[in-house]
């Protein structure tokens, strides 16, 4: 289960509508409590794709480093990834999918229909590694 605070799940929305009609991204950090991944907050980062930012997002790795630092100093890790899929459903695509190197963290997707968020959706990715690796369907607690 994946527990967001109304903030951060807001935030999370608000940045796929301020990124329309491109993919926003972002790293989720917080912390692991057995099955449940307590997220803290939401760190925004620019979309780098070169190839097509309306419908892929890149996060760099000097951001990756940076953010991961942050929450090593602050006694937390990155639990997931986010990103908006404009005009699209917040399910995964096989590119996503492909793109997906984490195992064991959560891939929050929103859907952006004409400009204002509709579905946000995560799934875990599961496996032992990149020939298994697999989407699964997750929950979403809300928390205020």
């Amino acid at each position: 289960m994946l527990q967001l605070p109304q903030s951060v799940y807001r935030q999370i929305r608000q940045h796929g509508e301020a990124s329309y009609p491109c993919e926003c991204c972002g790293i989720l950090i917080g912390t692991l409590s057995g099955d449940t991944k307590k997220v803290s907050r939401a760190v925004a980062v620019e979309n780098s794709s070169t190839a097509n930012p309306n419908d892929r997002y890149e996060i760099s790795p000097l951001d990756l480093i940076r953010v991961e630092r942050d929450a090593r100093a602050a006694g937390q890790e990155i639990l997931g990834f986010y990103h908006s899929h404009p005009d699209h459903p917040a399910h995964w695509s096989p590119t996503d999918l492909a793109e997906a190197h984490w195992l064991g963290c959560s891939y929050v997707i929103t859907s952006v229909a004409k400009g204002s968020a509709a579905d946000t959706h995560s799934f875990h990715l599961a496996g032992i590694g990149e020939d298994d690796k697999q989407f699964q369907p997750e929950e979403i607690q809300i928390s205020q």
